[in-house]
């Protein structure tokens, strides 16, 4: 049977995009399909223009710490924001890197088809435009269709004044009081913008403490820098049980447990950063038999295959947000290379624990691996004992002379063997700091390997350097 290509994507965000180009790479005749803007949410309302506004408000948090400024001998004047100006930063970054990427597919040859796709049948999708519906055959598709923002019931959301991330990054106006439901990336990310450019926060968290997800000792010392001294008001334990848009925004809060109102408050505006959920609804599963779970992940094996009661469906394959392996761009990019591996006789999977995560705040928080729970967990179902080592920036040299010695790195390892199982670092610089760690995950090295490994001095690499030299010393004096 003849196809009109070797290999179909239904989706252009950083997956679909990475799959594509390692597809041209080997040899694969490819296009991709896209009703939206190229890039997906990354680009386009998410990693991309966040980190631009982050960036801009580090700088004027920075430059208001007059403190941090005299301590280097440096006099400065007062710091205004333009926010106009800072938002047209974000959304200039956008734009490059949507063109960026749209002429890369373009250079090498894959065939960008533009219209909604959904599979239509074995080896087959459809794509729907303005002007009709067509058919494209290939051999295998990928469908790496992302997610969308979580609104929770209860919560109205109009794009103005109640609002998801979506709308958030385009900063159309700075809020004087701001609620952010949910205390995760997102929502420490944002909290860390709208401080800095002189907002009120209200941090509002259904669970019983502030960023759940991260290792306790991370949300310790975040607490400690990064809500404590600013102006960010929080609840925990407490669900934003009915959010009204407004001038004022009503928010009704609930006790987490009992469903009692024990508040509600009147704000300016109000940020839903309550998690994703996939974009997986109305894109043809049905045709071939497929059911989504009952968060609408779209189920697949090792090797990323769509499957069929527990079957994988033949040259079908899924990629992304949209299998909720781990929501991240660089791991549905990861995922991409490896389904194209697979799909040209290189079976490969994806080691998920190896892949590092950062939130971008002011200092930045990052993590690989097992959190010290997870790990402890994990030790108690495999028979071997956890240990941790700990160190901190105010002992290290450069960052002494940053005068930005706030935070600490943590590793996580095997009693026995040494074997590295997390790692987790606060503090200037950590979102490139940890990819050392996630690459020693990656190939299961022991700190007592990692412990002889030469690092630059003087630089922040070495709060690394010493926490796998203590690591290590507790591992020989056992």
């Amino acid at each position: 049977m003849s196809f009109d290509y070797d290999l179909v994507i239904i989706g252009a965000g950083v997956g679909g995009h990475g799959a594509a180009l390692h597809a041209v790479s080997v040899g694969l005749k490819t296009a991709i399909v896209e009703a939206a803007e190229m890039g997906g949410t990354c680009v386009n309302r998410g990693c991309i223009p966040s980190k631009a506004l982050l960036a801009a408000a580090g700088r004027v948090r920075e430059l208001r710490q007059a403190s941090h400024w005299q301590a280097l001998g440096i006099q400065l004047g007062q710091v205004s924001v333009d926010r106009a100006g800072v938002a047209a930063h974000a959304a200039n970054l956008v734009q490059k890197i949507r063109s960026d990427l749209t002429n890369s597919l373009k250079r090498l040859g894959v065939d960008t088809l533009i219209g909604r796709g959904k599979v239509a049948g074995s080896q087959k999708v459809s794509i729907t435009t303005p002007s009709g519906e067509k058919i494209v055959t290939a051999k295998d598709i990928i469908i790496a269709t992302g997610s969308v923002p979580w609104v929770p019931p209860g919560i109205e959301v109009d794009g103005k004044t109640v609002y998801t991330s979506d709308d958030a990054i385009k900063l159309d106006w700075l809020p004087q009081w701001v609620a952010i439901i949910g205390s995760g990336y997102i929502g420490l990310e944002f909290a860390d913008i709208y401080t800095a450019l002189g907002s009120e926060v209200t941090m509002i968290e259904a669970l019983d403490q502030l960023m759940p997800t991260f290792d306790p000792d991370i949300a310790k010392q975040a607490q400690r820098v990064l809500i404590a001294p600013r102006d960010i008001e929080t609840y925990s334990g407490t669900l934003a049980q009915r959010v009204i848009p407004g001038s004022p925004v009503v928010i009704e809060l609930a006790d987490a447990k009992t469903k009692e109102v024990v508040d509600v408050l009147e704000v300016d505006a109000c940020l839903v950063a309550t998690g994703r959920i996939p974009a997986t609804q109305d894109i043809g599963l049905e045709s071939v038999g497929v059911t989504t779970d009952k968060r609408g992940f779209i189920p697949v094996d090792d090797y990323l295959a769509v499957t069929k009661e527990g079957e994988p469906v033949p040259h079908l394959w899924a990629i992304g947000d949209a299998t909720g392996k781990m929501m991240l761009a660089h791991a549905a990019s990861a995922q991409g290379i490896a389904v194209v591996e697979t799909i040209v006789g290189r079976p490969r999977q994806v080691d998920y624990r190896s892949i590092p995560a950062a939130a971008f705040t002011h200092p930045e928080m990052s993590f690989v691996g097992l959190t010290e729970p997870q790990a402890r967990e994990l030790g108690e179902k495999e028979g071997f004992e956890v240990q941790v080592a700990r160190t901190y920036f105010k002992g290290n040299s450069k960052a002494l002379a940053e005068t930005e010695t706030d935070g600490l790195a943590k590793v996580i390892f095997r009693a026995d063997t040494g074997e590295l199982l997390g790692a987790h670092i606060f503090g200037l610089h950590a979102s490139d700091l940890i990819q050392e760690a996630a690459n020693a995950i990656r190939d299961r090295q022991t700190v007592s390997h990692l412990a002889f490994n030469v690092h630059t001095h003087p630089t922040l690499s070495e709060v690394l350097d010493e926490a796998f030299k203590r690591a290590h010393e507790m591992v020989t004096q056992r």
